[in-house]
Formats: C-alpha cells, structure tokens, sequence
C-alpha cells in the first residue's frame, strides 16, 4: 500500500471518528504527508536537533549554514572535529551544540547503531535515540512521523498541536496532554495523519 491509498484510509477513518476534525480535514484538503526516509540517519537527526523550539523558517536557515561551513554531508567526524566558535557562528546554541556532539561521539564510537531504524518498533527507536543528550519525546516523535513515516504517533506536548487542538474543539484554555491524550484515543490507529492535519489548520487559508 503506498503512501497515497494508507492517508485516504486514514482520512476516512479520523472524519468518521471526529465530526470538528472532519471539517478540518475538509478545508485542509489532501494529506500531503511526505515522510523522507533515513537514508542518512545521522544528519536526520542532527537536521531534528537544530529544529528543537525553532520556527521552521529560521532552523532551515541556521541547519543550511551549518551544511554550508562543514561541507556536507555532515558526519560524526566532522562535527567532532569543529570548533565551537564555528558551531555558534552558524547560530547553534550552546546546548544544541553539546547534544549535537553527544549524538556524534556516540554515532562515531558505536555506542549508538543508527542502521535500520526503519526496521525498528516505535518503541525501540525512542529508547535507542532518548539516550542521547538532549533528544528529547518531542524529537524521537518528529523522527517517528516525518522520516519514518510512523501512522500512530500522538505529539501531545506540541504546542502548535495543543493550540490547533483548542481551536478545533472549541476549547476555552489550552488543554494539557492528558487531554488530549484522552481525546486521541479514539484517532487510533492514525493519530500522526491527524497531528499532520491540526498543524495544517494552523496555516492561513488559501484565498478564495
């Protein structure tokens, strides 16, 4: 089953299970979900820590000059052998820094095997990459959607999620992740397709 038919079954299962998300999927339209894959897992996920609480705009810019300054592809012996004044003029901070070079001494030692994580449970990934410094649920979980391509991952911590989520549901504060853990149960077994769609929300209507 391609990517295509899986979301169309996925989307006839979330409007069926919520009429607002319904709605929302109807004005968001097609899912374009496009999980990339990690042919190059390490700069996957050194591509995900630069991400952590940035807009997407200014973390593609600060990813592009680190890509640029070190010469991609970036390895594990590139980023340990870089200067931290380097790193900082690229605009990493300085605990992105230290996890970016936890990830990649553990990466070059072979204390940590990034081969096949696609061949890995949801679970069995989040414990290989939650021992690194500064990996954190939230990344395993954008690791888990947009390069695996996982159907089932819930980023309730998420604020983008937590605010389209009060807005959907008309909601007068914005709710805690138990909340909306309770109110995921029933988007099981496609709560990534519906994460994708309440982000989507979030974005301004097309005109007309």
């Amino acid at each position: 089953m391609d990517d295509t038919e899986r979301w169309n079954d996925a989307v006839r299962h979330l409007s069926r299970a919520d009429a607002r998300l319904a709605r929302v999927i109807e004005r968001v339209g097609p899912c374009r979900l496009a999980p990339t894959g990690v042919a190059r897992p390490f700069e996957a996920l050194v591509e995900t820590i630069v991400y952590q609480q940035l807009t997407g705009k200014a973390a593609a810019t600060i990813y592009g000059r680190l890509c640029t300054q070190l010469r991609a592809p970036l390895t594990p012996r590139k980023l340990l052998a870089a200067p931290e004044e380097k790193l900082r003029a690229a605009g990493l901070s300085g605990p992105k820094i230290r996890s970016i070079a936890d990830l990649a001494q553990r990466v070059h030692s072979g204390a940590l095997a990034l081969d096949r994580l696609d061949a890995l449970s949801d679970a069995e990934v989040a414990e290989r990459l939650l021992a690194v410094k500064g990996i954190g649920p939230w990344s395993v979980q954008m690791v888990l959607i947009f390069r695996l391509g996982r159907p089932d991952v819930w980023p309730v911590s998420d604020l983008g999620i937590r605010k389209a989520a009060q807005a959907t549901w008309a909601m007068r504060a914005l709710p805690a992740p138990e909340e909306l853990e309770r109110r995921g149960a029933r988007l099981a077994p496609y709560r990534s397709i519906a994460a994708w769609y309440l982000w989507r929300s979030l974005e301004p209507s097309p005109p007309g």
